[in-house]
Parts: C-alpha cells; sequence; structure tokens
C-alpha cells in the first residue's frame, strides 16, 4: 500500500516521534477514495510502553465540526432547514439579539442587532458568537469563561440558553470569530430532528458509513483502545521537546460517563479508519454521505468580501476563508504546499487533521494525541510532504 514517495513523510513523522514532539502518530493519504498510503509509528501510553496501532481511538475536539455540519446539510437536503434561515425559527432564545458597540468596556454597552443570526453564520463562524478559549481578555471570551459555558454537565439546551444571556461580539455577518456556533448547530440538529445529537449522528452518519468506532460515550472495549493525551512540556512554546501525559481533559470522566452533553463542536472519540471513511464519502467515486451539489457547497467560499480565518496572535493569512463548515484555501500561503489551492480542512485541539482536496481528488488524515498541537510544525511537514509523495 505504500511506495518510496511517501518515504520522505515517514521518516520526518518518525523523527518527530524519536525527538518528544509526538507520543505517536497514524496517517492515511487517499487519491480518490483509495488509501495509497498508511504509516503508524510511536505509542499510544509512553509509560506503559503501548505501541500505536492502528486500531487505536482519539479525542478529535473540532474535527467533531465536520461531523455536525454534515447533519445540518443533511437536514438542508431533506428540505427540514434552509442556510438563510433565521436561527430564531428553530431556537426562539437567540432572537433580538445584542451587540457590543465597538470599544465596549462592559456586557451593558450594547446596540440591537442589525439582522437575525442564519444558519450559514452559524456554519461560517460569523455569527457573533465567541469560544471563551482563544482570545483571554476580549470582553465576550472573558464572559462565557465566567458563565462556564464548557461545564460538560449542560445540556445543548442549557448551553444556548446561557448563550443567549449574552451579546454578540459582532454583528452577524460582518466578522469572523472562531466560535460555539457549531455547538448551537448540535442543539439545532435535535430541534428539528427531534432526536438526540448522538442518536441523530448515529442513525444517519456512523450507521450507513460503518463508523463503529466514533462516539461521543465509550464501551469498555473501546475505552481500552484510547490512546494517552499529552502536552508539550513548554505550552509557550511547541519547538522544546518533551511530552506530560494529561489524564483529566478536557474533564475527568469524559467519553466514559453517560448523560453529559454531546457536544456539536468537539465531543467525538474517533478513529483512523472512520475518519478516513467519512472523507472517503464525501469525495467523488461511489455513493457519497451528501448530494454532490451540497459536498461542492461545502468546499467553496461563504465568507463576505474581505474577511478571512483569524486567530488571535496568529499570522493572518487573507487566502484562507471559510466554507460550510471548515477552512478552504483559496490560494496557498507560505506554509501550504504549492499546489493545495482548493483545500478544505480542519483540525483539533489534541492535534488530529485532515484535508480534502477536491481539485486534484486527494486527502489526508493524521491522529495524534498532543494537546494544543494543531498548527505545530508537524502539522505542517504532514501537509507537504504528503502533497509531495501523491503528486509523484
Amino acid at each position: 500500500m505504500t511506495s518510496s514517495a511517501f518515504a520522505p513523510l515517514h521518516a520526518a513523522l518518525q523523527q518527530q516521534v524519536d525527538a518528544g514532539f509526538l507520543p505517536g502518530v497514524s496517517t492515511a493519504l487517499l487519491r480518490g477514495r483509495d488509501v495509497v498510503d498508511r504509516f503508524v509509528c510511536g505509542h499510544a501510553d509512553i509509560e506503559a510502553n503501548v505501541p500505536l496501532r492502528d486500531d487505536h481511538l482519539f479525542r478529535v475536539f473540532s474535527n467533531t465540526k465536520l461531523v455536525t455540519s454534515c447533519a445540518i446539510l443533511l437536514l438542508v437536503e431533506q428540505g427540514q432547514l434552509g442556510l438563510d434561515d433565521p436561527i430564531e425559527r428553530y431556537l426562539p432564545e437567540l432572537a433580538q439579539r445584542q451587540v457590543l458597540r465597538p470599544g465596549a468596556t462592559s456586557l451593558g454597552d450594547v446596540e440591537p442587532a442589525r439582522r437575525p443570526i442564519t444558519v450559514r453564520h452559524l456554519m461560517t463562524h460569523t455569527a457573533g458568537l465567541s469560544y471563551g478559549l482563544f482570545n483571554p481578555g476580549a470582553l465576550l471570551n472573558d464572559a462565557y469563561r465566567q458563565a462556564r459555558v464548557h461545564r460538560p454537565s449542560l445540556s445543548n439546551a442549557q448551553l444556548v440558553a446561557e448563550m443567549a444571556a449574552l451579546p454578540l461580539a459582532f454583528h452577524p455577518g460582518e466578522q469572523w470569530e472562531y466560535s460555539l456556533a457549531t455547538d448551537v448547530l448540535g442543539r439545532l440538529v435535535e430541534v428539528v430532528s427531534g432526536a438526540s445529537l448522538g442518536r441523530f449522528f448515529s442513525r444517519h452518519i456512523f450507521e450507513p458509513l460503518d463508523m463503529a468506532d466514533t462516539a461521543f460515550v465509550l464501551d469498555d472495549r473501546q475505552a481500552a483502545r484510547l490512546a494517552v493525551l499529552y502536552v508539550g512540556t513548554d505550552r509557550t512554546d511547541p519547538t522544546v521537546p518533551g511530552l506530560m501525559r494529561l489524564d483529566d481533559v478536557p474533564y475527568p470522566g469524559a467519553y466514559r460517563t453517560p448523560g453529559l452533553r454531546e457536544a456539536g463542536g468537539g465531543g467525538l472519540i474517533s478513529s483512523l479508519d472512520d475518519t478516513v471513511r467519512l472523507l472517503q464519502a464525501l469525495m467523488p467515486g461511489g455513493p457519497t454521505l451528501l448530494k454532490p451539489e451540497t459536498v461542492a457547497d461545502m468546499g467553496r467560499n461563504h465568507l463576505p468580501p474581505g474577511l478571512c480565518v483569524r486567530f488571535p496572535d496568529a499570522p493572518v493569512h487573507p487566502g484562507r476563508v471559510f466554507g460550510l463548515g471548515s477552512a478552504v484555501l483559496d490560494h496557498p500561503g507560505p506554509l501550504d504546499p504549492p499546489t493545495a489551492a482548493g483545500e478544505v480542512s480542519w483540525g483539533g485541539m489534541a492535534g488530529t487533521m485532515w484535508w480534502i482536496n477536491p481539485r486534484l481528488g486527494t486527502a489526508g488524515v493524521l491522529m495524534t494525541q498532543r494537546y494544543l498541537g494543531f498548527g505545530n510544525a508537524y502539522t505542517v511537514a504532514f501537509k507537504q510532504l504528503a502533497y509531495q509523495g501523491l503528486a509523484a
């Protein structure tokens, strides 16, 4: 299944493990729907000396957003939702939003929203919501933290109610900010379908695609295959080698406690094979999870002119825009493969990442467990060398 074209990629990933930047890593590369390369190295549990296998499971965190986005688009295809529907039609608590005025110093310094939040705003992170994680010191970011919106005991309905009590950071559709928007979409799936988010996922995505190891809660056999999560010894400098074990992230009892919130923005466990199956179902060459025109719509830019993906304290790349649930590369930047234009991608805080390039008919998956790892040097090297190998 592998060839010498991928040897530089394998060597680079092995070096990341040997140097103490990654505990273990497993990858798969696709041409069309065919897996043309798989590579697994390192450990699932360093302290117990458990080698990583290709059947180990991973916290995929924000890779969950792809599944939630697909769920929303399935409902759109069924005629139960419209992308430009006001969200208040389904979640009335989000009607009549108030927006922080520019330069506001208190949560009460607000003005009425110029327009309602739509489903499309939520799918593109232009709704005016925040995350409470990525922009410390920002008024709304800190308000989310003070409201403890991430506590797992909140149901999806309670999460939306907590957020409805807070203003928006900006008028819907006028800026881009990574946010809990996809978690709100998870609640939308529940309201429109009448099923829990996990049940909708299972019935309409996981079971049809034979994704047997993707879930919010693991059984005993699955839990025994869950890789340990690690973090760099210096969280402020990802170039410092060394890893520390994190046993209680995102919270004690995560993935083993039924009844906690099924987070549409980041709550799933998955495997390399299951993630490959999902990507295959979004590529031409056979039956697709969504209609071909829907898949094509996911991969085009839905942001207004002048907006792009932006994170605090990170370089801005105007060519990285946003589609229906994932980033879209309009044109490559300095760290992107030169041929990557048209790529659709995203990653998770535990270090996992995926991409599909519809223009080239290729895709890739990387699974590891390094907390806050997405965006580190290994992700750049993986994609550069993967594109080179796939082009050979």
